[in-house]
This record gives C-alpha cells, sequence and structure tokens, in this order.
C-alpha cells in the first residue's frame, strides 16, 4: 500500500517530523538534534517532499549512514507519487529557475572553449544562483580570491631557444603516482550543486586523462561511489577536514584507506569558516526575486545571521572542525591510524613549511582555503620558499587558470599543481565531457608553454627560466 501525503503531512514539526525523499518516508523526529545541518533545514520540509533539497548536497549513503531501520518508514502510495510528480511538473518556475533553462540552452559548442574562463564563464550562465554564489565566494571582500589569480601576473619567463622540443613529455608523479600532468584536482564540495552526477563527473573525466582527484571529506557522491567508478590503474586521494570527534576522524581516514585511497590530505587552514558574504546573501537575492523582500520596522530585534553560509550543511554546533590541532599531537595521532602518505593542506608561510618538513610528512599543498581575507597569494609563498628554503618540498592551489600558470609553479619548485573551483566550473557547465575538454585545454597550454621554453620535460622547468618583476609602482600618481 504505502504511505499517504495526507499521513506525512500530519507530523511536520519537531514533536513529530516525516520528510519524503525520493519517495520514501522518514521519520527524522530524533535525527533533528543530531543533523549536521541543524535542525532548520529539515523542519522547513516537515510533513512533505524534502528531494529537491536533498538531493543536491548529500551522498546516496547518507540516509542509511544516520538513520536507523525503524526511522525508514517506507515508500509512498503509488497514487500520491503520481500526484507529486504532477505537481511538480505544473509547477510554477522561478525566476532563477527560468533563466539556467534557457542558458542550458545556449550553452556554445565545445571546440568553441579556448580557454578555462571559457568554460567558468559558461559555468556562471547556467548555474543557479545559489550554487554561483557557493562555488565562486571568497572570504569577506574577496581580497585573497582575486589575489590568488593576480600573483601569476608577476611573474615572466625567460625562454631558451635552440633546444630540441619536438618530443615533449608533460607527464610526472605525484608521491610516486602517475600523472600525466603536473596538475592534480584539489577537494572542493558539494559538486552535485552543479550538476546530479557531481564529483563522478571528475572521477570519470580524470580517468580516462590520468589525472589524479584529490576527494573532499563533505564530496556530494560517497566516497566508495567513486572509488567504484574510477579505473582499476586510478588513484585517489582523500582531504580530511578534521572534526573534534576523534572517532568520527578516524573512521573517515580508514574508510578511504579501505577503499583503496592513495595519501591522506590532512586541511590544515581551515579550522573555522570565515564569512563569504557573496554565499550569504544569495538566499535574500532569491527571496527578492518572488517578491519575499523584508524590510526593517522601528524596534524590529537583531534577528540571527546563517553567517556560515552553504558551509552551515557541513560545520556547525554538531560537527564542529578541530580548532585545536597541533604540531605535537595531530601527526602522530594521524601516523598512528594509517599508513598512507600524509601531506598538510592549507600551508601558508615559510615557517610552517620548514616545520612540516621536520615533522617528516609526506608533502605540503600551499593554501589558504580563500579564508582570511589579505592572506599571501600561495605562488608568493612558494617564491618565498624558493629563495629561503629551496629544499623543502611543496605543492600549490589556488589562482591557476592556465598552463602557464601551472609552469610558472613548477618552475618555483612545486612539483604540481591542484585546481578545485574550475572543474566545479567544469563539471556544471557540461559534466563529465565538461572536465575532459578542460584537461584537453590544460595539456595543450602546458605542452606548447613548455616547448617555447625550451623545455622537453617537467625536469627542465627550472628557477632560471622565471623572473619575479612588479611592473607597476604601489601608488600609481595620475598624470594630467
Amino acid at each position: 500500500m504505502g504511505w499517504s501525503i495526507e499521513e506525512v503531512s500530519k507530523h511536520r514539526d519537531s514533536s513529530s517530523c516525516w520528510i519524503v525523499i525520493r519517495n520514501e518516508v522518514y521519520d527524522v523526529t530524533e535525527f533533528l538534534s543530531k543533523h549536521p545541518g541543524g535542525p532548520s533545514i529539515i523542519l522547513k520540509y516537515a510533513g512533505r517532499d524534502a528531494t529537491s533539497a536533498y538531493e543536491p548536497i548529500h551522498p546516496s549513503d547518507a540516509i542509511q549512514q544516520y538513520l536507523s531501520s525503524s526511522q525508514r518508514l517506507g515508500p509512498l502510495n503509488s497514487t500520491d507519487i503520481q500526484d507529486l510528480e504532477a505537481q511538480e511538473r505544473k509547477r510554477e518556475r522561478t525566476e532563477d529557475e527560468i533563466r539556467v533553462e534557457q542558458a542550458m540552452k545556449q550553452r556554445p559548442p565545445l571546440n568553441r572553449l579556448l580557454n578555462l574562463a571559457d568554460i567558468e564563464d559558461v559555468a556562471r550562465k547556467v548555474l543557479p544562483h545559489s550554487a554561483l554564489a557557493f562555488f565562486s565566494a571568497g572570504a569577506e571582500d574577496e581580497l585573497t580570491l582575486r589575489e590568488n589569480a593576480r600573483a601569476f601576473d608577476r611573474f615572466f619567463f625567460h625562454g631558451r631557444v635552440m633546444r630540441p622540443v619536438s618530443k615533449c613529455d608533460p607527464s610526472t608523479k605525484i608521491l610516486g603516482f602517475h600523472s600525466s600532468l603536473p596538475v592534480f584536482v584539489s577537494g572542493a564540495s558539494t559538486a552535485k550543486l552543479g550538476h546530479p552526477l557531481g564529483e563522478l563527473n571528475i572521477t570519470r573525466g580524470c580517468g580516462t586523462a590520468n589525472i589524479i582527484q584529490m576527494v573532499c571529506t563533505y564530496a556530494s557522491i560517497s566516497r566508495a561511489e567513486i572509488a567504484a567508478a574510477a579505473l582499476p590503474s586510478q588513484t585517489l586521494f582523500f582531504q580530511l577536514y578534521k572534526s573534534t570527534d576523534l572517532a568520527v576522524a578516524t573512521n573517515l581516514v580508514q574508510e578511504a584507506e579501505q577503499l583503496g585511497f592513495k595519501a591522506i590530505f590532512l586541511t590544515v587552514d581551515a579550522i573555522v569558516i570565515t564569512t563569504r558574504e557573496r554565499d550569504v546573501r544569495s538566499p535574500w537575492v532569491l527571496e527578492a526575486q518572488t517578491g519575499n523582500i523584508q524590510y526593517y520596522s522601528e524596534g524590529d530585534p537583531d534577528g540571527a545571521t546563517n553567517l556560515l553560509g552553504t558551509s552551515s550543511l557541513h560545520v556547525n554546533r554538531t560537527n564542529v572542525l578541530d580548532a585545536d590541532m597541533s604540531w605535537q599531537t595531530t601527526i602522530h595521532w594521524l601516523r598512528s591510524i594509517t599508513k598512507l602518505p600524509i601531506v598538510l593542506k592549507g600551508i601558508q608561510c615559510v615557517e610552517d613549511a620548514v616545520l612540516a618538513a621536520e615533522m617528516g610528512v609526506e608533502g605540503i599543498l600551499l593554501s589558504n582555503h580563500g579564508e582570511i581575507d589579505s592572506s599571501l597569494p600561495p605562488l608568493e609563498v612558494l617564491y618565498e620558499i624558493h629563495k629561503q628554503r629551496p629544499d623543502v618540498f611543496e605543492k600549490l592551489e589556488g589562482g591557476i587558470r592556465r598552463g602557464t600558470d601551472v609552469i610558472k609553479a613548477i618552475c618555483l619548485g612545486a612539483k604540481a599543481v591542484g585546481l578545485g573551483r574550475p572543474f566545479l566550473y567544469a563539471l556544471s557547465a557540461y559534466g563529465e565531457v565538461g572536465v575532459s575538454k578542460m584537461l584537453s585545454i590544460l595539456e595543450r597550454e602546458i605542452v606548447t608553454s613548455m616547448r617555447l621554453l625550451g623545455a622537453a620535460s617537467i625536469d627542465d622547468l627550472t628557477p632560471e627560466l622565471i623572473e619575479r618583476l612588479d611592473w607597476e609602482p604601489v601608488n600609481r600618481q595620475s598624470k594630467l
């Protein structure tokens, strides 16, 4: 028989809360206080279908992970399933949904995408407003986000000529694992906001291209599904956001190891979430589009603001990031639970790079997550390491938009370069083929640049080929 929508609708508050997901009925009353995203989002859909809110942000195994069999009440009856489907077909589309539908029909063909900026431009047009705000936002004034990219403009090449480069090999090894290019996918969460298949687009696109994928703790596809979709020879890394719950963190690491992931990237720079104002404002923009504009009335109290934005789905009062990680204890703990190589993701200065080397970790990833405004761009940190401690290993993430950007980082001593947002834009715009197109563009740009620099292999990309120049004075005077 199955449950009726009428019966489900009777359970719509915190005393008795039922929801429908994919035509299955769940009693989430006891789960409200345990939900990583807090109870309010569940209560918003109490007594009705929550599939549209659930699907884009949750792995398929999330329900099995958090709800017991007694909380899974069974399916809706077939008549009500048909009624829900009919209601969805008749539902009036929002202004944002209409915009996205139209933009999807007007995407340029793949052969007209010349660079990563072209792909990002398409993604910005086809992404829902809330998804774009989350993917593109940086902290506060977004100075760090902009400067991460602008830093590459301060470095220039000294190309060498008369060197045989008809045979040019851009392949390398990252932590001992082969990669066709000196790039890898940096962990980025909630890719299903941009495409129903989410991170699987990256897995499949990178598998055929022989590029390594780092999978985020907060991926919207389960790690098991990603591992199953990977080719037998494909390399996956796991990015760990360590919570204060040691048992949860341990289980995450050990699950990744059992699934065949080859390294653990411990995120050390995102111990708290800063305010990404563009993301925080996103719901208000959508409310305004529907005419639901709120105004201040004299005497109104100051209500609560969700300053975490979309990140509140993952990090909140029930799932707190560990702000007490230390050189003395955290790496020792991680070594005690896994035999996998350990890389620290989020190193931002020479001193910590040296400490990481002294602690014996297998690598560091220079990154600032765009989290604290006015952080030094990773490329500038790499440059400082090159000047002061060239013996220290590193990888780099942040601001890369061209093959030449990759080459600049390699010349300064990086072993490889990670890209996060560009992969989200590629899969959002075109799915798996977008990821493949993005990688083919990078390969073309990298190989072309290597040849013009006189480099036949990655080993030929040396510091002598690059120079840092400030063409403009800090304070330019207007000449009238």
